[in-house]
């Protein structure tokens, strides 16, 4: 079995100890044979990096692992994949994101409305210069992109790279559905053919197919809207995030057709969930005082004790094995199915040709193979292409460095609605990320 070559960048995040213990879990069926970890922030990749040193030695000795803050080092001719989950400007600056907005009367949400907006604007520079640095080594190297708002991140790189066939934009949001979906019907995931479209953050399961070819969505509706929606890993999982999936029983209520993306509660019932946010504490605050805490306290932990065998720190999430298997399919031809995001290019008939959909393709060494669509329902229609205006301008509003752009988009999201509301809400947007952003005229 062929061995490769992988970075990732974004070392020092929470959600790296779980990939880490996928490629141990995964090791015989995606065969590493050096891993580099790229991280800007030095104390936070050390931490994780130490931890990953004793969890290598353990599960994974042969695998040549290093990590470091130096790009020359990181990048190199000979990298296979780069998998992507940076986060610019860190938890500070989300907080920033989340608590602007809801000061103003608005959502406040990470990847949703305003706070997208502010994430999307920093995350292009650092994703496009990623990119940069990545093909001045690389030419051939598949990049895995995480970095959220990935709808916004996903049309940046598209019109900047538009004959880079070898980017590739994922979410593990429709992977967490199915797993929760497998776990309702005492089923295994990958037994599932899913069919699925939309924006990312903002898409719908029409079917949901086993093997033998049954439809599986009437039956999950119904269980549904008869004892509610939990996510698969509901034990681990904050209380902000019990209450995004108990959502889903409402918007299935309401819409009964399809099986919706968790995070359509924010557009489609804004009033309801902004009476739920707590202005004074949100979830970044809630990451920062459960997740990330538990992860480095245990970090620290086993390297102060010398060994991961009874850690709790990591588990085989769908964030740290998604990313795999997608690679996986890639790297050995397997062509297997998953929810991605791609160019429409007539995936669905009935929405912009340059719009960057979310829908079930097959993964194969020459790329995806998107399964197509169709017609979409005049509701559904409707809301994206909403939706997909606001992403656009928020793109153009970044590269022509246009304030008049940046009105427009955030006058079109669903979250805000009123001109007047999104002027002040950009206007303070612009003063809390005048270190990040372009200047705006």
């Amino acid at each position: 079995m062929r061995k490769f070559n992988v970075l990732i960048v974004g070392g020092g995040s929470t959600w790296t100890p779980g990939l880490l213990k996928s490629i141990c879990v995964r090791q015989k069926t995606f065969s590493i044979n050096r891993l580099v970890m790229l991280d800007v922030n030095e104390e936070r990749q050390k931490t994780i990096g130490e931890f990953a040193k004793i969890l290598f030695k353990e599960e994974y000795p042969e695998l040549d692992f290093s990590y470091t803050t130096n790009k020359e080092e990181a990048f190199t001719e000979d990298l296979d994949f780069v998998l992507v989950q940076m986060r610019t400007g860190g938890y500070s600056m989300r907080e920033q994101d989340e608590k602007i907005p809801l000061s103003l009367g608005v959502i406040g949400q990470e990847t949703c409305g305003p706070g997208g907006f502010a994430y999307g604007m920093r995350s292009i520079k650092d994703m496009v210069e990623l990119v940069k640095d990545v093909r001045s080594k690389a030419k051939d190297a598949w990049i895995l992109n995480y970095t959220n708002p990935a709808a916004i991140v996903a049309d940046a790189l598209q019109r900047i790279f538009p004959e880079d066939k070898k980017i590739l934009n994922i979410c593990d949001q429709p992977e967490n559905l199915l797993r929760s979906y497998g776990r309702l019907l005492n089923m295994d995931t990958r037994d599932f053919d899913p069919v699925y479209f939309g924006l990312n953050h903002f898409g719908w399961f029409t079917n949901l197919y086993d093997q033998e070819g049954n439809d599986l969505l009437p039956k999950l509706r119904d269980m549904i809207l008869e004892s509610g929606f939990r996510p698969v890993d509901y034990e681990q999982r904050d209380k902000s995030w019990l209450e995004t999936y108990a959502m889903v029983e409402q918007i299935v209520r309401d819409f009964p057709d399809y099986l919706p993306n968790t995070y359509l509660q924010y557009y489609l019932y804004p009033d309801k969930v902004l009476k739920k946010l707590n202005p004074e504490h949100t979830r970044a605050n809630e990451v920062m005082e459960g997740r990330e805490k538990r992860v480095f306290e245990e970090c620290k932990r086993v390297i102060e004790v010398g060994t991961s065998k009874d850690s709790h720190v990591v588990h085989n999430d769908a964030h740290g094995e998604f990313i795999l298997i997608v690679a996986e399919s890639i790297a050995y031809n397997k062509g297997d199915n998953f929810v991605v995001i791609l160019k429409n290019d007539g995936i669905i008939d009935n929405l912009p040709k340059d719009a960057m959909v979310e829908v079930a393709a097959s993964l194969t060494a020459n790329g995806p193979r998107p399964y197509a669509v169709g017609e979409i329902p005049t509701f559904h229609k409707g809301l994206i292409e909403g939706q997909f205006a606001y992403e656009k301008l928020t793109v153009e509003a970044y590269l022509e460095g246009s304030y008049q752009k940046a009105l427009q988009a955030l006058t079109l999201n669903r979250t805000i609605v009123s001109a007047g509301k999104a002027r002040e809400v950009l206007d303070a947007l612009i003063e809390a990320n005048k270190d990040f952003w372009p200047e705006l005229k």
